[in-house]
Protein backbone atom coordinates (compact mmCIF):
# COMPACT_ATOMS: atom_id res chain seq x y z
CA UNK A 1 0.00 0.00 0.00
CA UNK A 2 2.84 2.40 1.36
CA UNK A 3 4.33 1.74 -2.30
CA UNK A 4 1.42 2.44 -4.46
CA UNK A 5 0.88 5.95 -2.56
CA UNK A 6 4.30 6.89 -2.96
CA UNK A 7 3.91 5.94 -6.86
CA UNK A 8 0.82 8.29 -6.99
CA UNK A 9 2.68 11.03 -4.91
CA UNK A 10 6.00 10.70 -7.73
CA UNK A 11 3.27 10.97 -10.45
CA UNK A 12 1.51 13.87 -8.96
CA UNK A 13 4.81 15.72 -8.27
CA UNK A 14 6.30 14.81 -12.15
CA UNK A 15 2.97 16.17 -14.00
CA UNK A 16 3.03 19.02 -11.75
CA UNK A 17 6.25 19.78 -12.49
CA UNK A 18 5.42 19.23 -16.43
CA UNK A 19 6.12 22.02 -18.85
CA UNK A 20 3.21 22.92 -21.31
CA UNK A 21 4.06 22.92 -24.88
CA UNK A 22 5.14 26.23 -26.36
CA UNK A 23 5.78 26.99 -30.26
CA UNK A 24 7.80 29.69 -29.32
CA UNK A 25 9.27 31.75 -26.03
CA UNK A 26 10.86 35.13 -26.19
CA UNK A 27 13.13 35.91 -23.42
CA UNK A 28 15.74 38.68 -22.00
CA UNK A 29 13.50 41.28 -23.42
CA UNK A 30 12.36 45.03 -23.14
CA UNK A 31 8.49 44.44 -23.86
CA UNK A 32 6.07 46.97 -22.63
CA UNK A 33 2.73 44.75 -22.75
CA UNK A 34 0.59 47.91 -23.34
CA UNK A 35 -2.13 46.14 -21.00
CA UNK A 36 -4.46 47.88 -18.19
CA UNK A 37 -1.77 49.06 -16.04
CA UNK A 38 1.08 49.64 -18.69
CA UNK A 39 3.47 46.48 -17.33
CA UNK A 40 6.53 45.39 -18.73
CA UNK A 41 8.01 41.73 -19.10
CA UNK A 42 11.26 39.83 -19.88
CA UNK A 43 9.59 37.34 -21.40
CA UNK A 44 6.45 35.16 -22.91
CA UNK A 45 5.23 32.73 -24.78
CA UNK A 46 3.01 31.95 -27.97
CA UNK A 47 1.29 28.25 -29.15
CA UNK A 48 -0.93 28.68 -31.92
CA UNK A 49 -0.67 32.16 -32.91
CA UNK A 50 -1.31 33.57 -29.72
CA UNK A 51 -0.15 34.64 -26.38
CA UNK A 52 -0.33 31.95 -23.51
CA UNK A 53 1.99 33.41 -21.30
CA UNK A 54 3.40 36.72 -20.00
CA UNK A 55 5.98 37.74 -17.56
CA UNK A 56 10.06 37.02 -16.37
CA UNK A 57 12.08 34.89 -18.06
CA UNK A 58 11.97 32.45 -14.68
CA UNK A 59 9.09 32.20 -15.20
CA UNK A 60 8.07 31.40 -18.91
CA UNK A 61 11.33 28.79 -19.10
CA UNK A 62 10.11 27.27 -16.25
CA UNK A 63 6.24 26.95 -17.19
CA UNK A 64 7.23 26.32 -21.39
CA UNK A 65 8.79 23.89 -23.47
CA UNK A 66 9.07 25.53 -26.39
CA UNK A 67 9.95 24.87 -30.31
CA UNK A 68 11.98 27.46 -30.62
CA UNK A 69 13.54 30.26 -28.09
CA UNK A 70 14.96 33.85 -29.34
CA UNK A 71 17.01 35.88 -27.13
CA UNK A 72 16.17 39.05 -27.34
CA UNK A 73 19.00 40.45 -26.37
CA UNK A 74 17.31 42.73 -24.24
CA UNK A 75 15.90 44.79 -27.10
CA UNK A 76 13.05 46.66 -26.63
CA UNK A 77 9.52 45.20 -28.14
CA UNK A 78 6.13 46.52 -28.35
CA UNK A 79 2.84 45.40 -29.56
CA UNK A 80 2.47 44.98 -33.53
CA UNK A 81 1.49 48.59 -34.55
CA UNK A 82 -1.51 49.06 -36.06
CA UNK A 83 -2.04 52.60 -38.56
CA UNK A 84 -5.50 53.69 -37.68
CA UNK A 85 -5.90 55.58 -41.12
CA UNK A 86 -3.74 55.00 -44.62
CA UNK A 87 -4.38 54.02 -47.96
CA UNK A 88 -2.70 50.47 -48.30
CA UNK A 89 -4.12 49.33 -51.17
CA UNK A 90 -3.57 53.30 -52.83
CA UNK A 91 0.10 53.06 -51.40
CA UNK A 92 0.65 49.31 -52.83
CA UNK A 93 -0.66 51.15 -56.53
CA UNK A 94 1.73 53.94 -56.33
CA UNK A 95 4.51 51.23 -56.51
CA UNK A 96 3.82 50.81 -60.26
CA UNK A 97 3.09 54.49 -60.82
CA UNK A 98 5.60 57.73 -61.09
CA UNK A 99 6.40 58.86 -57.26
CA UNK A 100 6.77 62.65 -57.05
CA UNK A 101 7.38 62.65 -52.84
CA UNK A 102 9.72 65.14 -51.46
CA UNK A 103 9.95 67.06 -55.11
CA UNK A 104 10.95 70.77 -54.62
CA UNK A 105 9.69 72.65 -58.00
CA UNK A 106 7.29 71.74 -60.64
CA UNK A 107 10.45 71.33 -62.89
CA UNK A 108 11.65 68.10 -60.63
CA UNK A 109 8.19 67.36 -61.02
CA UNK A 110 8.23 67.10 -64.62
CA UNK A 111 11.84 65.86 -64.72
CA UNK A 112 10.62 62.76 -62.56
CA UNK A 113 7.77 62.13 -65.38
CA UNK A 114 9.61 62.22 -67.99
CA UNK A 115 12.49 59.86 -66.85
CA UNK A 116 9.31 57.27 -65.52
CA UNK A 117 7.67 57.39 -68.99
CA UNK A 118 11.32 57.03 -71.03
CA UNK A 119 11.50 53.42 -68.66
CA UNK A 120 7.72 53.15 -68.48
CA UNK A 121 6.40 53.98 -71.77
CA UNK A 122 2.87 53.51 -70.64
CA UNK A 123 -0.48 54.68 -72.17
CA UNK A 124 -1.55 56.88 -69.79
CA UNK A 125 0.85 58.61 -66.87
CA UNK A 126 -0.16 58.26 -63.48
CA UNK A 127 1.55 59.00 -60.20
CA UNK A 128 1.08 61.16 -57.11
CA UNK A 129 2.85 62.72 -54.36
CA UNK A 130 3.41 66.66 -55.37
CA UNK A 131 3.20 69.38 -52.99
CA UNK A 132 3.56 73.16 -54.50
CA UNK A 133 3.77 74.22 -50.38
CA UNK A 134 6.89 72.52 -50.65
CA UNK A 135 8.27 74.64 -53.85
CA UNK A 136 9.87 78.22 -53.98
CA UNK A 137 6.73 79.52 -55.70
CA UNK A 138 4.10 78.18 -53.33
CA UNK A 139 1.27 77.84 -55.90
CA UNK A 140 -0.74 75.35 -58.06
CA UNK A 141 1.32 74.59 -61.54
CA UNK A 142 -0.05 75.03 -64.83
CA UNK A 143 -0.63 72.28 -67.43
CA UNK A 144 1.65 74.27 -70.39
CA UNK A 145 5.02 72.68 -69.42
CA UNK A 146 3.13 68.92 -69.77
CA UNK A 147 1.14 70.04 -73.07
CA UNK A 148 4.40 70.63 -74.67
CA UNK A 149 6.23 67.37 -73.16
CA UNK A 150 3.38 64.89 -73.57
CA UNK A 151 0.96 66.13 -76.47
CA UNK A 152 -0.62 63.03 -76.99
CA UNK A 153 -0.34 61.10 -73.73
CA UNK A 154 -2.51 62.00 -71.22
CA UNK A 155 -1.02 62.41 -67.60
CA UNK A 156 -3.14 62.62 -64.41
CA UNK A 157 -0.60 63.41 -61.24
CA UNK A 158 -2.06 63.88 -57.55
CA UNK A 159 -1.34 66.28 -54.99
CA UNK A 160 0.24 64.54 -52.25
CA UNK A 161 -3.09 64.71 -49.88
CA UNK A 162 -4.96 63.09 -52.91
CA UNK A 163 -7.81 66.01 -52.75
CA UNK A 164 -6.27 67.91 -56.19
CA UNK A 165 -4.58 66.52 -59.51
CA UNK A 166 -2.60 67.24 -62.24
CA UNK A 167 -3.89 66.78 -65.59
CA UNK A 168 -2.26 67.73 -69.56
CA UNK A 169 -4.83 68.52 -71.95
CA UNK A 170 -4.41 64.81 -73.56
CA UNK A 171 -6.24 63.75 -70.41
CA UNK A 172 -8.71 66.67 -70.55
CA UNK A 173 -9.75 65.60 -74.04
CA UNK A 174 -9.84 62.26 -73.06
CA UNK A 175 -12.53 63.02 -70.25
CA UNK A 176 -14.81 65.71 -72.01
CA UNK A 177 -14.08 68.10 -69.20
CA UNK A 178 -14.00 71.75 -70.34
CA UNK A 179 -13.71 75.25 -68.40
CA UNK A 180 -18.02 74.90 -67.98
CA UNK A 181 -18.09 71.21 -66.73
CA UNK A 182 -19.85 71.98 -63.27
CA UNK A 183 -18.55 70.35 -60.55
CA UNK A 184 -20.82 70.52 -57.05
CA UNK A 185 -17.94 69.99 -54.17
CA UNK A 186 -14.97 70.63 -55.77
CA UNK A 187 -13.30 72.97 -58.28
CA UNK A 188 -11.83 73.48 -61.84
CA UNK A 189 -8.95 75.54 -61.45
CA UNK A 190 -9.55 78.90 -64.02
CA UNK A 191 -6.61 81.12 -64.70
CA UNK A 192 -7.61 84.48 -67.10
CA UNK A 193 -10.70 82.13 -67.91
CA UNK A 194 -8.69 78.87 -69.22
CA UNK A 195 -8.27 75.56 -67.47
CA UNK A 196 -5.04 74.99 -65.71
CA UNK A 197 -5.06 71.73 -65.65
CA UNK A 198 -6.00 71.65 -61.68
CA UNK A 199 -8.83 69.79 -60.53
CA UNK A 200 -10.00 70.03 -56.92
CA UNK A 201 -11.81 67.35 -54.94
CA UNK A 202 -15.15 66.22 -56.83
CA UNK A 203 -14.08 67.74 -60.09
CA UNK A 204 -11.44 64.91 -60.21
CA UNK A 205 -14.01 62.41 -60.63
CA UNK A 206 -14.57 63.59 -64.33
CA UNK A 207 -11.61 62.21 -65.17
CA UNK A 208 -11.42 58.85 -67.13
CA UNK A 209 -8.51 57.04 -65.38
CA UNK A 210 -7.58 53.45 -67.27
CA UNK A 211 -8.84 50.16 -65.51
CA UNK A 212 -6.50 48.69 -62.70
CA UNK A 213 -6.08 44.94 -63.51
CA UNK A 214 -6.38 41.94 -61.08
CA UNK A 215 -2.65 41.46 -61.36
CA UNK A 216 -1.76 44.84 -60.57
CA UNK A 217 -4.18 44.83 -57.89
CA UNK A 218 -2.79 42.10 -56.71
CA UNK A 219 1.30 43.18 -57.03
CA UNK A 220 -0.13 46.73 -55.31
CA UNK A 221 -1.45 44.90 -52.27
CA UNK A 222 1.73 42.49 -51.40
CA UNK A 223 4.11 45.19 -52.19
CA UNK A 224 1.81 47.31 -49.27
CA UNK A 225 2.33 44.65 -47.28
CA UNK A 226 6.39 44.13 -47.94
CA UNK A 227 6.77 47.92 -46.84
CA UNK A 228 4.22 47.94 -43.69
CA UNK A 229 5.90 44.64 -42.18
CA UNK A 230 8.86 46.50 -42.30
CA UNK A 231 7.91 49.36 -40.42
CA UNK A 232 6.46 47.13 -37.65
CA UNK A 233 2.93 47.27 -38.96
CA UNK A 234 0.70 43.99 -38.19
CA UNK A 235 -2.90 46.10 -38.90
CA UNK A 236 -3.69 48.81 -41.25
CA UNK A 237 -7.19 50.79 -41.32
CA UNK A 238 -7.77 51.25 -44.60
CA UNK A 239 -10.00 54.13 -45.27
CA UNK A 240 -12.24 53.74 -48.34
CA UNK A 241 -12.04 50.61 -50.24
CA UNK A 242 -14.80 49.38 -52.74
CA UNK A 243 -15.80 46.20 -52.70
CA UNK A 244 -14.29 44.26 -55.74
CA UNK A 245 -10.67 45.30 -53.71
CA UNK A 246 -12.45 44.34 -50.47
CA UNK A 247 -13.14 40.58 -52.01
CA UNK A 248 -9.61 40.69 -53.66
CA UNK A 249 -8.09 41.03 -49.97
CA UNK A 250 -10.34 38.71 -48.19
CA UNK A 251 -9.15 36.05 -51.30
CA UNK A 252 -5.72 36.89 -51.13
CA UNK A 253 -5.74 36.57 -47.06
CA UNK A 254 -7.29 33.02 -47.40
CA UNK A 255 -5.05 31.51 -49.34
CA UNK A 256 -2.20 32.98 -47.15
CA UNK A 257 -0.51 35.16 -49.96
CA UNK A 258 -1.78 38.14 -47.90
CA UNK A 259 -0.84 37.62 -44.20
CA UNK A 260 -1.69 41.77 -43.07
CA UNK A 261 -4.56 42.11 -40.83
CA UNK A 262 -6.77 44.47 -42.49
CA UNK A 263 -9.50 46.65 -40.73
CA UNK A 264 -11.42 47.84 -44.30
CA UNK A 265 -13.45 51.28 -44.03
CA UNK A 266 -16.18 50.40 -46.77
CA UNK A 267 -15.96 53.68 -49.19
CA UNK A 268 -19.02 55.16 -48.49
CA UNK A 269 -19.62 57.95 -51.31
CA UNK A 270 -21.87 55.59 -52.91
CA UNK A 271 -25.50 53.81 -52.31
CA UNK A 272 -24.37 50.81 -54.17
CA UNK A 273 -21.82 50.15 -51.38
CA UNK A 274 -24.07 51.33 -48.16
CA UNK A 275 -26.88 49.08 -49.28
CA UNK A 276 -24.42 45.78 -50.18
CA UNK A 277 -22.76 45.98 -46.92
CA UNK A 278 -25.21 46.92 -44.56
CA UNK A 279 -27.61 44.20 -46.03
CA UNK A 280 -24.75 41.63 -45.52
CA UNK A 281 -23.89 42.82 -41.98
CA UNK A 282 -20.64 42.69 -40.55
CA UNK A 283 -17.84 40.78 -42.03
CA UNK A 284 -15.20 39.19 -39.84
CA UNK A 285 -12.30 37.01 -40.10
CA UNK A 286 -8.74 36.37 -38.10
CA UNK A 287 -7.17 39.20 -40.52
CA UNK A 288 -10.18 40.84 -42.24
CA UNK A 289 -12.41 43.56 -40.38
CA UNK A 290 -15.18 44.89 -42.26
CA UNK A 291 -17.66 46.74 -40.09
CA UNK A 292 -17.13 50.41 -41.28
CA UNK A 293 -18.26 53.39 -43.15
CA UNK A 294 -15.10 55.95 -44.69
CA UNK A 295 -17.00 59.41 -45.52
CA UNK A 296 -15.53 62.20 -47.39
CA UNK A 297 -16.69 65.28 -45.33
CA UNK A 298 -14.64 68.29 -47.06
CA UNK A 299 -11.51 68.57 -49.03
CA UNK A 300 -7.76 69.42 -48.04
CA UNK A 301 -6.25 72.14 -46.13
CA UNK A 302 -3.41 72.04 -49.03
CA UNK A 303 -5.83 72.49 -51.76
CA UNK A 304 -8.40 74.93 -49.71
CA UNK A 305 -10.45 71.74 -50.16
CA UNK A 306 -11.12 72.05 -46.57
CA UNK A 307 -15.10 73.24 -45.51
CA UNK A 308 -14.31 76.63 -43.47
CA UNK A 309 -16.87 78.59 -41.00
CA UNK A 310 -15.31 81.78 -42.56
CA UNK A 311 -13.10 82.77 -45.56
CA UNK A 312 -9.92 81.49 -46.00
CA UNK A 313 -7.21 83.94 -44.77
CA UNK A 314 -5.32 83.68 -48.11
CA UNK A 315 -8.09 83.56 -50.37
CA UNK A 316 -10.92 86.28 -50.24
CA UNK A 317 -13.96 84.79 -49.68
CA UNK A 318 -12.97 81.46 -50.26
CA UNK A 319 -14.17 78.85 -47.91
CA UNK A 320 -13.63 75.06 -49.35
CA UNK A 321 -17.05 73.25 -49.34
CA UNK A 322 -18.36 69.92 -47.75
CA UNK A 323 -18.38 67.19 -50.40
CA UNK A 324 -22.03 66.47 -50.48
CA UNK A 325 -24.82 68.64 -49.57
CA UNK A 326 -25.10 68.91 -45.87
CA UNK A 327 -28.36 67.02 -45.85
CA UNK A 328 -26.60 64.10 -47.75
CA UNK A 329 -24.41 63.54 -44.33
CA UNK A 330 -27.76 63.36 -42.29
CA UNK A 331 -28.99 60.48 -44.65
CA UNK A 332 -26.22 58.61 -44.70
CA UNK A 333 -25.26 58.74 -40.67
CA UNK A 334 -29.38 57.97 -40.28
CA UNK A 335 -28.74 54.74 -42.81
CA UNK A 336 -25.31 53.66 -41.01
CA UNK A 337 -26.80 54.26 -37.56
CA UNK A 338 -29.79 52.13 -38.11
CA UNK A 339 -26.77 49.07 -38.45
CA UNK A 340 -24.48 47.76 -36.34
CA UNK A 341 -21.54 49.71 -38.51
CA UNK A 342 -19.01 52.27 -37.95
CA UNK A 343 -19.80 55.57 -39.53
CA UNK A 344 -15.81 57.27 -40.17
CA UNK A 345 -15.78 61.13 -41.65
CA UNK A 346 -12.90 62.80 -42.99
CA UNK A 347 -13.37 66.24 -41.43
CA UNK A 348 -10.83 68.85 -41.62
CA UNK A 349 -12.11 72.40 -41.56
CA UNK A 350 -13.89 73.76 -38.72
CA UNK A 351 -17.04 73.93 -41.17
CA UNK A 352 -16.86 69.90 -41.89
CA UNK A 353 -16.36 69.29 -38.36
CA UNK A 354 -19.44 71.29 -36.65
CA UNK A 355 -21.55 69.82 -39.68
CA UNK A 356 -20.45 65.91 -38.42
CA UNK A 357 -20.21 66.48 -35.18
CA UNK A 358 -23.30 67.88 -35.01
CA UNK A 359 -24.88 65.03 -37.48
CA UNK A 360 -23.26 62.33 -35.34
CA UNK A 361 -25.13 64.00 -32.43
CA UNK A 362 -28.47 63.90 -33.84
CA UNK A 363 -28.59 60.39 -34.99
CA UNK A 364 -26.16 58.55 -32.31
CA UNK A 365 -28.44 60.00 -29.28
CA UNK A 366 -27.23 58.87 -25.96
CA UNK A 367 -25.83 55.10 -27.58
CA UNK A 368 -22.04 55.77 -26.12
CA UNK A 369 -20.44 52.23 -28.09
CA UNK A 370 -20.81 53.31 -31.40
CA UNK A 371 -17.28 54.70 -31.71
CA UNK A 372 -17.86 56.47 -34.61
CA UNK A 373 -14.78 58.52 -35.66
CA UNK A 374 -14.31 61.52 -37.11
CA UNK A 375 -10.81 60.93 -39.47
CA UNK A 376 -8.22 63.90 -38.98
CA UNK A 377 -10.50 66.42 -36.83
CA UNK A 378 -7.57 68.94 -37.80
CA UNK A 379 -9.68 72.18 -37.56
CA UNK A 380 -11.78 72.66 -34.43
CA UNK A 381 -13.86 75.70 -33.49
CA UNK A 382 -13.19 76.14 -29.50
CA UNK A 383 -16.98 75.28 -29.03
CA UNK A 384 -16.99 72.30 -31.22
CA UNK A 385 -14.18 70.33 -28.84
CA UNK A 386 -17.22 69.62 -26.28
CA UNK A 387 -18.68 67.39 -28.44
CA UNK A 388 -16.06 64.83 -29.36
CA UNK A 389 -17.32 63.34 -25.65
CA UNK A 390 -18.85 60.79 -27.42
CA UNK A 391 -16.88 60.74 -31.03
CA UNK A 392 -13.49 59.12 -31.53
CA UNK A 393 -10.71 61.24 -32.85
CA UNK A 394 -8.35 59.54 -35.56
CA UNK A 395 -5.70 61.90 -36.23
CA UNK A 396 -2.59 61.79 -38.15
CA UNK A 397 0.13 63.12 -35.85
CA UNK A 398 2.39 64.03 -38.80
CA UNK A 399 -0.11 65.91 -40.65
CA UNK A 400 0.88 69.07 -38.17
CA UNK A 401 4.72 69.17 -38.73
CA UNK A 402 3.94 68.92 -42.74
CA UNK A 403 1.47 71.70 -42.53
CA UNK A 404 3.22 73.82 -39.78
CA UNK A 405 4.87 75.77 -42.39
CA UNK A 406 1.85 77.19 -43.71
CA UNK A 407 -1.36 76.44 -42.41
CA UNK A 408 -1.69 79.44 -40.15
CA UNK A 409 -0.96 81.87 -43.16
CA UNK A 410 -4.49 79.72 -44.66
CA UNK A 411 -6.45 79.78 -41.88
CA UNK A 412 -5.43 82.66 -39.70
CA UNK A 413 -4.25 82.86 -35.71
CA UNK A 414 -7.41 83.06 -34.74
CA UNK A 415 -8.11 79.58 -36.15
CA UNK A 416 -4.71 77.71 -35.74
CA UNK A 417 -5.83 77.40 -31.82
CA UNK A 418 -8.50 74.86 -32.48
CA UNK A 419 -5.64 73.47 -35.08
CA UNK A 420 -3.85 69.92 -34.76
CA UNK A 421 -4.96 69.89 -30.77
CA UNK A 422 -3.82 66.24 -30.06
CA UNK A 423 -3.95 66.71 -26.46
CA UNK A 424 -7.40 68.76 -26.80
CA UNK A 425 -9.07 65.75 -28.51
CA UNK A 426 -7.94 63.06 -25.95
CA UNK A 427 -8.41 64.92 -22.94
CA UNK A 428 -12.12 65.05 -24.30
CA UNK A 429 -12.70 61.30 -25.34
CA UNK A 430 -10.03 59.62 -23.34
CA UNK A 431 -8.68 57.96 -26.21
CA UNK A 432 -7.20 58.50 -29.61
CA UNK A 433 -6.63 56.75 -32.87
CA UNK A 434 -3.46 57.39 -34.51
CA UNK A 435 -2.37 56.81 -38.11
CA UNK A 436 -0.08 58.63 -41.27
CA UNK A 437 -2.69 58.78 -43.62
CA UNK A 438 0.18 57.30 -46.50
CA UNK A 439 1.03 57.70 -48.73
CA UNK A 440 -0.13 61.44 -48.02
CA UNK A 441 2.50 61.05 -44.82
CA UNK A 442 5.44 58.78 -45.24
CA UNK A 443 4.73 54.91 -43.86
CA UNK A 444 6.94 55.40 -41.22
CA UNK A 445 4.98 54.73 -37.57
CA UNK A 446 8.44 56.36 -35.73
CA UNK A 447 7.76 59.48 -37.68
CA UNK A 448 4.50 59.16 -35.71
CA UNK A 449 5.54 58.94 -32.55
CA UNK A 450 7.95 61.52 -32.87
CA UNK A 451 5.74 64.30 -34.43
CA UNK A 452 3.01 63.20 -31.47
CA UNK A 453 5.66 63.30 -28.73
CA UNK A 454 8.00 66.26 -29.73
CA UNK A 455 6.35 67.72 -32.16
CA UNK A 456 9.00 68.65 -34.09
CA UNK A 457 9.74 67.46 -37.94
CA UNK A 458 12.86 65.32 -38.83
CA UNK A 459 14.90 68.57 -39.57
CA UNK A 460 14.12 69.43 -35.78
CA UNK A 461 11.82 72.39 -36.68
CA UNK A 462 10.91 74.02 -34.69
CA UNK A 463 13.78 74.42 -31.92
CA UNK A 464 10.91 74.71 -29.21
CA UNK A 465 8.22 72.30 -30.82
CA UNK A 466 4.97 73.14 -32.78
CA UNK A 467 1.66 73.98 -30.67
CA UNK A 468 4.03 72.57 -27.64
CA UNK A 469 1.09 72.36 -25.65
CA UNK A 470 -0.60 69.69 -27.65
CA UNK A 471 2.34 67.25 -27.18
CA UNK A 472 1.19 63.45 -26.29
CA UNK A 473 2.93 61.29 -23.89
CA UNK A 474 4.92 58.89 -25.17
CA UNK A 475 3.08 56.31 -22.83
CA UNK A 476 -0.05 58.03 -24.44
CA UNK A 477 1.59 57.98 -28.23
CA UNK A 478 2.28 54.20 -27.91
CA UNK A 479 -1.78 53.43 -26.70
CA UNK A 480 -2.47 55.35 -29.91
CA UNK A 481 -0.34 53.13 -32.27
CA UNK A 482 -1.79 50.11 -30.35
CA UNK A 483 -4.32 49.24 -27.96
CA UNK A 484 -6.33 52.63 -28.50
CA UNK A 485 -6.48 51.96 -32.62
CA UNK A 486 -7.63 48.56 -31.60
CA UNK A 487 -10.79 50.30 -29.58
CA UNK A 488 -11.29 52.00 -32.85
CA UNK A 489 -11.68 49.28 -34.54
CA UNK A 490 -13.56 46.79 -31.96
CA UNK A 491 -10.94 44.65 -31.72
CA UNK A 492 -8.86 45.57 -28.37
CA UNK A 493 -9.91 41.48 -26.85
CA UNK A 494 -7.86 40.76 -29.69
CA UNK A 495 -5.17 42.48 -30.45
CA UNK A 496 -3.10 46.04 -29.27
CA UNK A 497 -1.43 44.64 -26.09
CA UNK A 498 0.98 41.67 -25.48
CA UNK A 499 -1.67 39.82 -22.97
CA UNK A 500 -2.86 36.20 -22.92
CA UNK A 501 -5.20 34.86 -25.13
CA UNK A 502 -4.56 37.57 -27.77
CA UNK A 503 -2.90 37.62 -31.33
CA UNK A 504 1.01 37.06 -31.05
CA UNK A 505 1.87 40.30 -32.71
CA UNK A 506 4.65 41.73 -31.83
CA UNK A 507 7.81 44.26 -32.89
CA UNK A 508 11.05 43.79 -32.13
CA UNK A 509 13.28 47.38 -32.41
CA UNK A 510 16.46 48.12 -32.57
CA UNK A 511 16.17 51.29 -29.81
CA UNK A 512 13.64 51.83 -26.73
CA UNK A 513 11.22 54.82 -28.31
CA UNK A 514 10.49 55.28 -24.57
CA UNK A 515 13.50 56.40 -23.53
CA UNK A 516 15.98 57.63 -26.15
CA UNK A 517 16.28 60.64 -26.53
CA UNK A 518 13.62 62.67 -28.39
CA UNK A 519 15.90 63.38 -31.35
CA UNK A 520 17.06 59.88 -32.14
CA UNK A 521 13.14 58.64 -32.29
CA UNK A 522 12.77 59.23 -36.60
CA UNK A 523 16.21 56.96 -37.13
CA UNK A 524 14.42 53.59 -35.09
CA UNK A 525 14.48 50.60 -36.68
CA UNK A 526 12.57 47.24 -37.18
CA UNK A 527 14.87 44.32 -36.85
CA UNK A 528 11.80 41.85 -36.98
CA UNK A 529 7.86 41.90 -37.29
CA UNK A 530 5.64 39.37 -35.74
CA UNK A 531 2.12 38.43 -36.56
CA UNK A 532 0.77 35.45 -35.37
CA UNK A 533 4.22 34.47 -33.72
CA UNK A 534 5.30 34.14 -37.27
CA UNK A 535 8.29 36.74 -38.21
CA UNK A 536 6.88 38.00 -41.31
CA UNK A 537 10.01 40.91 -41.44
Amino acid sequence: MKKICLLFSLLFVFTSCKQEPADLVIINSNTYTVNSSFEKATAFAIKDGKFIGVGTNQEMLKKYKALKTIDAKNKTILPGLIDAHCHFYRMGLQQQKVSLEGTKSYDEVLEKIVAFQKEKKVAFITGRGWDQNDWEVKTFPTKDKLDALFPNTPVAVGRVDGHALLVNQATIDLSGITKNTKVSGGEIILKNGKMTGVLIDAAMDFVKFPSTTKQEAIQGLLDAQKISFSYGLTTVDDAGLGRQTIELIDSLQKNKALKMRVYAMVSGDTQENLDYYIQKGILKTDRLNVRSFKVYGDGALGSRGAAMRTPYADRENHFGALIYPAKRYQEIAKQIAASDYQMNTHAIGDSANTWMLKTYKEVLANNKNRRWRIEHAQIVAPEDFKNFDNILPSIQPTHATSDMYWAEDRIGAERMKGAYAFKKLLNRYGKIALGTDFPVEQVNPFLTFYAATIRKDIYNYPEDGFQIENVLSREETLKGMTIWAAYANFEELEKGSIEVGKFADFVILNQNIMEIEGAKIPATKVISTFLNGERVY
